[in-house]
């Protein structure tokens, strides 16, 4: 078994800590991973996108053409990766910056608002969390508990947000088990 995600938006989304947030959740069930950035040179607002490989046998190479998934957090990303995707993937769209979608009919899309959803659980910034919660509940790569307390151990040098993360989890893994 070998999966890869592409997470892909702009600088400032959370789209790096998504992604080694996942990455660590398969470490953790003892999972082969690699794991990918890319980015601009621009610190917020470039693009920014990352590639995560998790495998049951050693990875031969972490450069990947054809992800199995892609997590789009803005539009830009959306038409740049979405025909990338291999059929019978996962196309997560943030629909709060995202109008369109991928016009693609051999994947599962996930549409979910997560800019309005972090900012009802108290913070925008949280958006990255709602993300990663709800692509990991569709995609069921790794463990919910397993992700959850990595992203609990990320944030616990400012434990006062914990608590927004955890409420962003929650919501985000809510909203894809009432997915379709």
């Amino acid at each position: 078994m070998q999966t890869e995600i592409k997470f892909a938006g702009f600088g400032g989304q959370g789209i790096l800590l998504s992604a080694k947030l996942l990455a660590y959740a398969a470490m953790k069930q003892e999972f082969f991973v690699a794991w990918v950035p890319s980015y601009g040179p621009e610190m917020r607002g470039g693009t920014a996108y990352c590639t995560v490989v998790i495998s049951d046998k050693r990875i031969g190479s972490p450069i990947i053409k054809n992800p199995s998934h892609l997590v789009a957090m803005n539009r830009p990303s959306l038409e740049k990766f979405a025909q990338d995707v291999k059929p019978g993937g996962v196309i997560f769209i943030n629909s709060s910056l995202i109008p369109t979608r991928s016009g693609r009919e051999d994947i599962t899309e996930l549409i979910v608002p997560v800019n309005d959803i972090a900012a009802k659980a108290g913070s925008i910034r949280a958006a990255n969390i709602v993300a990663l919660s709800a692509f990991a509940a569709k995609a069921k790569i790794v463990d919910l508990e397993i992700l959850k307390n990595c992203v609990k151990d990320e944030f616990s040098a400012k434990a006062k947000i914990i608590p927004l993360n955890m409420k962003a989890f929650d919501e985000g893994v809510r909203i894809a088990e009432n997915s379709n």
